[in-house]
């Protein structure tokens, strides 16, 4: 019996330490991502928490949802069978809304507009203008209004996927918005597969002309 509680004592001190560490890797990743913005003091002090537990109830919410929580099944837009990743993102996506609302009401009462972005860029690597330089070289005569439109799917991308804990579940939020991209540009006359085919081909045929002979 003895042993028994040992035992249990000793997981109970392993995930409290775990737990401080993992607070102490959001503090310190809120921190590296703030350092740019030339804060005041009292103004990185709120931003730097909020953030930090932002991370926090993002992290604690994954960690507590596991992809077996979600029955398996089917995709009902696909028909598709649902992958692991699927269950996760959909279990994560049971996050209370508050955690969101919490974190950009922060940064509104203390961020300009671009410092906001910046901070959600942080979240995201950059994806958003990443992924627009992308469709900027596959559709080369992209239009002030296409760019404008894409970009703001994007940063719905974006904003949304700041709620979900790994690049894996980042990367599938963003292929949502793509999607609406693509089918937006079919919309507006394009023919989103033949300039995507066409830009492949064109990839492969200049990688073939720096071949040495």
């Amino acid at each position: 019996m003895m042993k028994i509680k040992m035992i249990c004592f000793s997981m109970l001190v392993c995930t409290a330490l775990g737990s401080k560490a993992q607070d102490a890797e959001s503090n310190k990743k809120a921190a590296e991502w703030i350092a740019g913005l030339n804060l005041t003091g009292d103004q990185a002090k709120r931003v730097g928490t909020a953030i930090a537990t932002h991370l926090t109830q993002v992290r604690d919410w994954h960690n507590n949802h596991p992809a077996s929580t979600v029955p398996a099944g089917i995709n009902p837009a696909t028909g598709n069978k649902l992958s692991e990743l699927d269950r996760q993102i959909i279990a994560d996506s049971a996050m209370p809304d508050s955690v969101h609302r919490n974190l950009m009401a922060a940064l509104g009462r203390d961020l300009k507009p671009e410092q906001i972005e910046e901070i959600l860029d942080k979240y995201t690597i950059g994806k958003v203008a990443f992924t627009l330089k992308g469709y900027q070289a596959i559709v080369p005569d992209l239009t002030a209004a296409e760019t404008e439109k894409i970009t703001a799917y994007l940063k719905q991308a974006r904003e949304q996927a700041i709620d979900y804990k790994n690049m894996k579940q980042i990367s599938a939020i963003f292929e949502i918005y793509k999607t609406k991209c693509e089918q937006y540009l079919n919309s507006n006359g394009r023919n989103w597969r033949q300039l995507y085919s066409d830009y492949t081909k064109k990839i492969k045929a200049e990688k073939a002309a720096k071949k040495p002979n």
